[in-house]
């Protein structure tokens, strides 16, 4: 009786492992496939730990999926390409807004700038502010 026990509770565990192994192998845990609160919850915590000027376009697709909204445009042959992630619920309206968003500013790739939706552009003036680096400015006397 105790060889019959002993048996299944090892024939049980082997099976569980192998479901297990299986899940980890096959199953695609992608933003996109998350609910989104628990994608919100992502959202927020991985952008925590980004660094600039290391982490690219290509990386946020691929590690954030597809952003809630995005934004580009080209000024003088630099590329700027604006992704906002819904990272805190304000509104249960079915619509993401900015400001329930953070955004990544990408110049030419690689990421800029990281800042709250409602911040962006109005109080920052972010791409204008990045048109003035690298130009000469005027010396005040």
């Amino acid at each position: 009786m105790n060889k019959k026990v002993i048996s299944r509770i090892l024939l049980a565990l082997t099976v569980y492992g192998i479901f297990v192994a299986l899940v980890v192998t096959f199953y695609d845990d992608s933003p996109d496939q998350m609910k989104w609160d628990d994608r919100e919850t992502y959202n927020r915590q991985f952008i925590a730990k980004i660094k600039l000027e290391t982490f690219t376009f290509e990386q946020a697709l691929s590690q954030l999926g597809s952003p809630d909204i995005t934004e580009a445009r080209t000024v003088d042959e630099v590329k700027y390409q604006v992704m906002f992630y819904r990272t805190q619920h304000v509104k249960s309206d079915g619509i993401t807004t900015q400001d329930e968003c953070s955004f990544l500013l990408f110049v030419n790739g690689t990421l800029k700038e990281i800042g709250l939706g409602n911040n962006y552009p109005e109080q920052w003036g972010i791409i204008k502010n990045h048109l003035t680096i690298g130009k000469k400015l005027p010396i005040i006397d």
